[in-house]
């Protein structure tokens, strides 16, 4: 668990595809999302990057993604489903952490909806 917090802000504010719906603020909360993710994985979910870019100046950077995420049975009956991932970075004391995180997905239904 310290290396996965070890590049993280002590304020980071991480809005999470699973509750807590409004965020996770701070590194204590933070820490709390990481168990379940674990058992998520240990259950055969996993995740893979299929896009990334990166921006940076000289002490702020964000970064977004697109990702293959979810259990094989999720993969395989939804190939092109994809989690967004945007995390904000910023530099302390000379080295950059992750200031900030958001993933969602596409929600389906709205987009049904709408049509």
């Amino acid at each position: 668990m310290d290396t996965v917090l070890a590049d993280h802000a002590e304020d980071i504010v991480m809005f999470d595809v699973p509750p807590p719906e409004n965020g996770a603020r701070g590194i204590a909360e933070y820490r709390e999302t990481w168990p379940p993710f674990f058992t998520w994985q240990q259950m055969g979910a996993s995740f893979d990057i299929v896009e990334l870019e990166v921006t940076s100046g000289a002490d702020v950077a964000f970064a977004h993604a697109l990702l293959r995420c979810g259990m094989p049975e999720e993969l395989r009956d939804a190939p092109d489903d994809r989690l967004r991932l945007t995390i904000g970075l910023r530099k302390e004391d000379g080295r950059w952490v992750v200031a900030h995180e958001h993933h969602s997905f596409t929600d389906k239904t709205c987009l049904e909806e709408a049509r």
